[in-house]
């Protein structure tokens, strides 16, 4: 039997919901792109000789009426075209007839341009979001560098550990943001190949200058395999993994800041202009922009997991599973990342500590008793256990008398001493303070990586050349796109001048 078909493309509701979608979403994101490929094309074809130089001059020069004439804000999608590319063609057939006109679609699809136009509009994306990434890393180091004496109680598992740095902390945590720079940097190498070229899928017959192609629209250089220059969506899940991962760190430091700014502990005192207050309660000092950024840095690594999740299961082929709809949904979560990451430069910016509460947490929790510890293996001759048990004993003993480890520490550290060895300690109790002192349980450890001064100031230097090569890298990137592009104007422009 057969089937009689009467109906007439596109069908209403295919067109409401998927096809005027597309087409608005193309004019928003792409439409600069979009010409970027076809002036590059154009000029490739004159180059090589597909096309002869005159032909490919019309075009061009059809190509430039149309950006001119064409109000693309003004476009309704109504139905007369399948999407944005056909529309485009049909307004070349309209001034050069179908000869002429059809002539720049040589050796080209729909399916190389799409992954080109979506990778040209993910790198800016990225060039942005990796521009407010390293200027939150200077950021840190700045705040690290300023704070690197100022002490705070460090927390395992929810409690009072040992005293740190606020500059040691953050050097941790300034690390782990440019690791996460490193992985943006190399998802945008990902990203900056070009698929122009691959066509529908295997190539073309026709001479095609592929390096040209990559050259003229600013790519470091053509994606060599044709099938995964269509197939191929790690350009999408590498970057959004990064993004995703960016997010998920910084939500773990600002659940910290989150802890720290507490009434309980105290530790970290936030400015009046990032306080807000209670509509009923005057005595509240409520940090929520904390609580914003973390729902924010949340919202922006659900979204960018969203990306990677779609093309789970997906075939290995050309879909339009990762073409516009996908890419116009990653957007968000980059701008929504942008938001975390330039409100928490002006946050860390302008937090500091409070040193009194430092102190009274860190007497209150004995947390510098490591320390006496170690002290009675290098001055005492103990081990390590015999010196643990004693300092386990003062702590007890402080912690239960409601005392503080300085002021109520010296006599249950005697006494434990003289039980654990059969005589009285060398440590006077002028070295007993010295020993449970803060200041000294940092200045010890100067270690690479410790939180003593010389090891932190080495550390920061690494971390400030870390980021000068990475914006030297980026700016590296700009120099050669901008060239790129002025290379893609003059051959234009000679082209139009033929």
């Amino acid at each position: 039997m057969t089937i009689r078909d009467d109906s007439v493309f596109p069908s209403p509701v295919y067109k409401r919901t998927v096809l005027a979608p597309l087409f608005d979403g193309a004019k928003r994101h792409f439409l600069e792109s979009f010409r970027r490929i076809d002036r590059a094309h154009c000029t490739m074809l004159a180059e090589t000789g597909i096309l002869p130089r005159d032909t490919a001059a019309a075009i061009a020069r059809a190509l430039v009426a149309i950006e001119r004439e064409l109000e693309v804000d003004k476009l309704v999608y109504d139905g007369s075209v399948e999407d944005f590319f056909f529309l485009i063609e049909g307004e070349l057939r309209r001034r050069l007839g179908p000869d002429v006109a059809g002539r720049l679609h040589t050796g080209r699809s729909r399916n190389d341009m799409d992954h080109t136009n979506f990778r040209i509009v993910l790198k800016q994306r990225l060039d942005g979001l990796g521009a407010k990434a390293a200027a939150l890393a200077e950021a840190m180091i700045a705040t690290a560098r300023r704070e690197r004496d100022t002490l705070i109680v460090a927390y395992t598992h929810g409690q009072p550990a040992q005293p740190s740095t606020f500059g040691h902390y953050l050097g941790a945590a300034i690390e782990v943001l440019l690791r996460d720079l490193d992985r943006l940097a190399a998802a945008r190498e990902v990203v900056d190949r070009c698929p122009m070229g691959a066509a529908a899928i295997t190539t073309s017959g026709f001479p095609l200058d592929r390096h040209r192609m990559a050259e003229l629209l600013g790519f470091a250089a053509p994606l060599e395999n044709s099938y995964g220059c269509i197939a191929s969506v790690d350009y999408v899940t590498a970057p959004y993994s990064a993004i995703r991962l960016l997010m998920l760190h910084l939500g773990r430091l600002l659940q910290d800041m989150q802890f720290w700014s507490s009434f309980e502990v105290g530790q970290l005192y936030v400015p009046n202009a990032f306080v807000q207050i209670s509509s009923i309660m005057p005595q509240k000092r409520n940090p929520v922009p904390i609580e914003h950024m973390r729902l924010l840095a949340s919202l922006a690594a659900g979204k960018a997991d969203a990306l990677v999740t779609t093309m789970h299961n997906t075939p290995f082929t050309d879909m339009n599973d990762s073409e516009g709809a996908v890419q116009e949904a990653g957007y968000p979560a980059i701008e929504t990342a942008e938001r975390v990451l330039e409100l928490l430069a002006a946050f860390l910016a302008a937090v500091r500590i409070d040193a009194a509460r430092v102190r009274r947490n860190t007497d209150a929790s004995c947390n510098t008793i490591t320390e006496l510890a170690d002290t009675l293996v290098r001055e005492e001759g103990l081990s390590f256990r015999q010196a643990h048990e004693i300092a386990a004993h003062v702590a007890r003993a402080v912690t239960a008398a409601g005392g503080s480890l300085t002021s109520a520490g010296h006599a249950p550290f005697l006494a434990a001493f003289h039980e654990t060895t059969g005589r009285a300690p060398r440590l006077d109790a002028a070295g007993f303070a010295a020993a449970v002192s803060p200041e000294r349980f940092v200045a010890v450890r100067n270690r690479h990586g410790g939180p003593a001064p010389e090891a932190l100031d080495a550390a920061f230097d690494g971390y400030a050349a870390h980021l000068a090569r990475l914006r030297a890298g980026a700016a590296a990137i700009t120099t050669r796109e901008a060239g790129s592009a002025a290379t893609l104007d003059a051959a234009f422009g000679a082209l139009l001048k033929a």
